[in-house]
């Protein structure tokens, strides 16, 4: 059953409360490693040099992760406009509600991803 109009209104809203939080993560991420970069200096002991490469590491690898969520969530908000939200990209069949609630920028439906990263589409 195809979702209602109020349906598709809450994930939107939902998806740009997500794509906020993401967007100000991957922007403490990068003062994080901005700031690790300004710290190093001639008098830093190598121990507390690699201890802040360690960390600036942890942050560029939470910010690329955050970066593929971000990108997922904008072709999400893209779908709502275009009209195709819930339908999915690979098969177009429509993707199980429960699916969207537990990831709303979902545009894949489960078998559907699963093929895709197993190599199979």
């Amino acid at each position: 059953m195809p979702l209602k109009k109020s349906e598709i209104e809450h994930f939107k809203n939902e998806l740009l409360a997500m794509r906020n939080k993401i967007t100000n993560t991957i922007k403490v991420a990068k003062e994080e490693v901005k700031a690790l970069d300004e710290s190093k200096g001639y008098s830093q002991h190598q121990a507390d040099e690699g201890t802040d490469d360690f960390g600036k590491t942890i942050n560029l690898e939470v910010s690329n992760k955050e970066f593929s969520i971000l990108k997922q969530i904008d072709r999400a908000l893209q779908k709502i406009e275009e009209g195709t939200y819930g339908i999915c990209d690979i098969s177009g069949k429509e993707i199980p509600k429960a699916r969207l609630d537990a990831i709303p920028y979902a545009t894949m439906t489960v078998d559907a991803q699963q093929k895709m990263e197993k190599g199979f589409i």
